[in-house]
């Protein structure tokens, strides 16, 4: 079994009325159409996501390739989560030479990683340059006090503001971005006068 931290999801220790696990499934569903050919589920965890989009986009992908610096957590999700069109890999989300190892991807998904990470620019940059021409990277962070400042997550560097979250993408040439909100398992266009706790950025390049 794979250890439960209390960060990660484990679909099969959890309740399926569970929100913590119903929030992170829903930006795997609200992916969804934006998902085709090369796959990259960059930091995907015990590898339900990447298994949920590699059945529920069969026909529209080529491959999907899943990627988690945790040795435990890739060995776990390629027995728990295997499937024809997903390759599980361990690897580091700022080695510069991933591009040589991996490839590139018309479609790059990650999902509460950043803020794992000490250098966010460093990591999207990495994303960036894996992302093919015309690709489409979504990703998403919870909200918090800002970078540098405290965070309450002991497995957290910093907790972005919704306003950091959106300049983070504005150094790259992306042809298109949008950015939404979550609460609960929705997501959608911000609300004045409603409070969120993540962001999810759609940036196509």
């Amino acid at each position: 079994m794979l250890e439960n931290t209390g960060e990660r999801i484990i679909p099969d220790e959890m309740k399926p009325t569970n929100g913590l696990y119903l929030e992170h499934i829903a930006r795997y569903y609200f992916s969804l159409p934006y998902v085709s050919g090369r796959v990259l589920d960059m930091a995907c965890g015990s590898g339900y996501g990447s298994h949920f989009v590699a059945k529920s986009k069969k026909k529209t992908i080529s491959e999907l390739i899943a990627v988690d610096n945790a040795v435990d957590a890739i060995e776990y999700a390629s027995k728990r989560y295997n499937h024809p069109f997903v390759q599980y890999h361990v690897a580091d989300a700022l080695n510069p030479n991933l591009k040589q190892e991996i490839g590139t991807f018309d479609t790059i998904l990650s999902f509460e990683t950043i803020e794992h990470i000490p250098n966010e620019q460093e990591f999207v940059n990495n994303l960036f340059h894996l992302l093919n021409p015309g690709g489409m990277l979504v990703l998403s962070t919870p909200f918090g006090q800002g970078r540098n400042e405290p965070c309450g997550s002991p497995f957290h560097y910093f907790q972005l503001t919704p306003e950091e979250f959106e300049n983070l993408f504005t150094p790259y040439p992306f042809s298109n971005l949008e950015t939404y909100h979550q609460r609960g398992v929705t997501i959608e266009p911000p609300r004045q006068g409603v409070k969120y706790a993540l962001g999810v950025a759609v940036c196509k390049k």
